[in-house]
């Protein structure tokens, strides 16, 4: 993430208020909640979880075990069967 100056888009007065609780450092100013975008929304994230999740139960239907499964995607048993519960279901 990059980050502007302060000094490129806020007034000089607020910068100075800003500065009275947070003198040079750097600070994250949160996006509106209006505003706010959901995890995965500006990468192919969350489709490529879908699929691989959907090709693990899809694999698991076929007859590979929970332990085949984990090694090929390189996931704990545990996760396996959690994917395999939750598409099930």
């Amino acid at each position: 993430m990059s980050y502007i100056r302060a000094e490129e888009i806020l007034p000089e007065e607020l910068i100075k208020l800003i500065q009275s609780y947070a003198d040079g450092i750097n600070i994250y100013i949160p996006r509106k909640n209006n505003n706010r975008k959901a995890w995965g929304e500006n990468t192919t994230t969350r489709q490529d979880l879908s699929k691989r999740n959907s090709d693990i139960v899809t694999d698991f239907q076929d007859g590979i075990s929970i332990s085949e499964l984990s090694k090929k995607y390189y996931l704990s048993e545990k996760s396996i069967q959690r994917i395999i519960y939750k598409k099930e279901n």
